[in-house]
């Protein structure tokens, strides 16, 4: 059943990926790039200084906020288990690859989510909330286009990436003698599964605060960890550095076998490991109270980098430098735990196993929030609460599925779903680019007169009649 399944959706991945998708990744990011006169590096400064303020009324969501949110979501189990498997299936220059999506995939999440801004909804109490569904319908008129994304999303995430997340989380247990390849995550899987249970049917208000902490912490010591490991075998990163370079740029053996090359292996992981354009984070950046729509794509910009600059980077140096040669006998969490082991000992291993464990529980939590915004969108209107207790039972049931599924099954389901998001999100923020890039050119003439930008949606000729905000 596995295999036919396996070799029912790796073929059409594969072609979504390259040439489409790589084609589209790579392609809208350097428009938004150039158009936006790079962004990245031009306005950093201000995403950083954005990121601290707070919003005008007391109780709303701040840029930071959202950002935790976002961040949470995109910084997870892919962080590590992602990273591993790209270098080991891929080889060394699929870290290249990952900064280039990363470095690019800015601007397009600075897009994504400047609109999700300007299209947002008012909800409760002047709460907010949005998303590409949102935009796609208010600013293309395709409600049924908008529905379309939001089944994707809701595949993606309440399927295809919290069954990988619960397949990680228990893939950390292999390198310790109590394992057993049927008990073990039977056992990790049903945990994991009781415990979102326990958040998402009402009861884990105490837990998600406590993890909405801890895993920022965890993600701070983490690359504190990662860096000590780097310094102590320094001496190995020029030899890496020429590695990573001397891969990326193997045209020759990219061309011979794409799908398994250090640059498709560098895409699909860096893609999942930051969702830059594949429609995710605009949920996250819609529900924040700021001055001006620009400042929370900065913000959301900021959390890329931090999720592949800095969290990707610090598990792909860290692995490098420890002297163990990467291979597909260690594809997974393995390479990152033997990595560990060289300077830490076992102590090492269950590092690694407790930062999954954290980072795959909150993963699952902020996928589901996610889910939980685009069923709202699909049910606008109509009763659901029915539905949703199904929904949330079968949620429940596909992370403890999850655990016990083959790796190759778990990561190609995420990908193809994650391919389908994409490929209605970039062509949409890609159309509405115009009114993103004017929203820029407006903070920009704001900011230079020494003003705190603040938006009107008619200082940019918009029809302001279809927003619920940013109105004269």
């Amino acid at each position: 059943m596995t295999e036919t399944i396996l070799n029912t959706i790796t073929p059409i991945s594969d072609f979504l990926y390259y040439p489409i998708l790589v084609a589209l990744l790579l392609g809208i990011g350097l428009y938004f790039t150039v158009k936006t006169q790079f962004v990245q590096v031009s306005e950093f400064k201000d995403a950083i200084s954005v990121i601290m303020e707070k919003p005008e009324e007391e109780g709303s969501v701040s840029s930071f906020q959202a950002l935790m949110v976002s961040t949470a979501s995109r910084v997870g189990t892919g962080n590590i288990v992602g990273v591993s498997t790209a270098i080991c299936l891929g080889g060394y220059g699929a870290v290249f690859w990952m900064w280039v999506v990363a470095l690019i995939g800015g601007a397009s999440a600075f897009i994504e989510s400047t609109l999700a801004q300007i299209y947002k909804k008012r909800g409760i109490g002047n709460s907010c909330y949005g998303g590409p569904s949102y935009y796609i319908e208010t600013a293309l008129n395709k409600r049924w286009l908008g529905i379309i994304f939001s089944i994707f999303l809701i595949l993606t995430y309440a399927i295809g990436f919290n069954m990988l997340a619960a397949y990680n989380v228990q893939d950390a247990f292999k390198v310790y003698s109590f394992y057993h390849e049927i008990y073990t995550p039977l056992i990790i899987g049903a945990l994991l599964a009781a415990v979102t249970a326990f958040c998402i049917f009402g009861g884990g208000k105490r837990i998600i605060k406590f993890t909405t902490f801890l895993v920022p912490f965890m993600g701070i010591i983490y690359v504190v960890v990662a860096l000590i490991m780097i310094l102590f075998n320094i001496t190995f990163l020029p030899t890496v550095f020429k590695f990573i370079m001397q891969d990326a740029f193997n045209f020759k053996a990219i061309f011979s076998g794409i799908a398994g090359s250090s640059m498709m292996f560098g895409i699909k992981r860096g893609l999942f490991s930051n969702e830059a354009g594949i429609g995710s984070a605009p949920n996250a950046a819609a529900s924040a109270h700021i001055s001006h729509p620009v400042k929370q794509g900065l913000v959301q910009m900021i959390s890329v980098f931090i999720d592949t600059l800095l969290i990707c980077s610090a598990t792909a140096f860290m692995c490098l430098c420890s002297g163990i040669a990467p291979s597909a006998e260690l594809s997974g969490a393995a390479y990152v735990q033997v990595a560990f082991s060289t300077l830490f000992g076992h102590y090492g291993n269950f590092f690694i196993t407790l930062s999954l464990m954290l980072f795959g529980f909150t993963t699952v939590i902020g996928n589901l929030f996610y889910v939980d915004n685009n069923i709202a969108y699909i049910f606008r209107g109509m009763p659901r609460r029915g539905f949703m207790l199904v929904y949330r039972a079968l949620a429940v049931l596909v992370i403890f599925v999850g655990s016990l599924q083959q790796a190759d099954l778990a990561w190609g389901t995420a990908d193809l779903l994650m391919a389908l998001m994409a490929l209605i999100n970039l062509p949409a923020i890609l159309i509405l680019s115009k009114v993103a890039l004017r929203a820029l050119d407006d903070y920009r003439q704001q900011a230079k007169q020494g003003k705190n930008p603040v938006f009107k949606a008619q200082n940019i000729g918009m029809d302001d009649q279809k927003l619920d905000f940013w109105k004269d």
